[in-house]
């Protein structure tokens, strides 16, 4: 089957795809999944990267194992990070002859009115420049991943702000389960959701604070794609050479339909 093309895609990567256990950079993770990024931007697409990491590198650079649960720590791990991470992306990259552009969004940069205008101009213009702009939080002003924990949610506003036709998760699991399967080996992954409601809610809180895998902020990031008609994917960022499968129409990870196929 042929691949998706003339697209424009949003890819969010996490850190656990982005580093080791030990805090250091997972370079040949991050090299693997710019080379497909870039192969994806050959076959005629557009893409956009959100991209967590930042806090994780600039612990590791500060040389700060046990992470911090004061706020301002985190903040000057994630500034002295964000330099190393777009300096790797930007490294890498250049090695397929693409720019990159850096954005560091605030809650309030998508609410009002006038900044959310200017937002979506440069995402537009970026695009036709055949750069790809690589997103995360600007953690130093504003703190809601910071707390919360991931940039899925950002990665759905980002995707709806330039009408994007499909977003990807890509986490450390295999997509969703119908139980936490690091802890329940009768867990099944679930292929297909057509309607985000409360037992996929409930799937996804869990019975514990870990949930089926940090999955409440994916599927709140699936449900505001969706419901923008944007299809959502959650898949392993382990091996991201499987979105050439995900694109070719293969069952990989867990799929989110949009609105309109769920009502039709």
């Amino acid at each position: 089957m042929e691949l998706v093309k003339n697209k424009r895609i949003v890819i969010k990567v996490g850190t656990s795809s982005l580093t080791y256990s030990t805090g250091k950079t997972n370079i040949a993770g991050m090299a693997k999944l710019v080379s497909v990024i870039s192969d994806l931007k050959n076959m005629g697409n557009d893409v956009v990267l959100i991209s967590s990491g930042a806090v994780g590198i600039g612990l590791s650079k500060l040389g700060i194992k046990e992470k911090p649960t004061a706020v301002p720590p985190l903040q000057a791990a994630a500034a002295i990070g964000q330099c190393e991470l777009m300096f790797l992306y930007d490294k890498f990259f250049s090695e397929y002859d693409y720019l990159v552009a850096q954005m560091l969004l605030t809650t309030e940069d998508v609410q009002n009115p006038e900044s959310r205008s200017h937002l979506i101009n440069s995402f537009n213009q970026l695009l036709e420049y055949g750069a790809v702009p690589i997103v995360n939080e600007n953690d130093p002003v504003s703190v809601d991943e910071l707390v919360n924990g991931d940039n899925d949610y950002l990665s759905a506003i980002v995707a709806t702000l330039i009408n994007a036709d499909m977003l990807i998760l890509l986490t450390d699991k295999d997509g969703m389960y119908t139980k936490n399967p690091e802890e329940h080996s009768d867990a099944v992954l679930i292929h297909d959701v057509y309607e985000i409601n409360d037992e996929i809610r409930a799937i996804a809180g869990g019975a514990s604070s870990k949930g089926t895998g940090g999955f409440v902020t994916k599927v709140k990031a699936a449900e505001l794609a969706c419901e923008n008609g944007i299809e959502t994917f959650v898949m392993n960022g382990e091996k991201p050479t499987a979105i050439y499968k995900l694109l070719a129409g293969e069952k990989i990870g867990t799929r989110f339909a949009p609105k309109g196929e769920r009502n039709a």
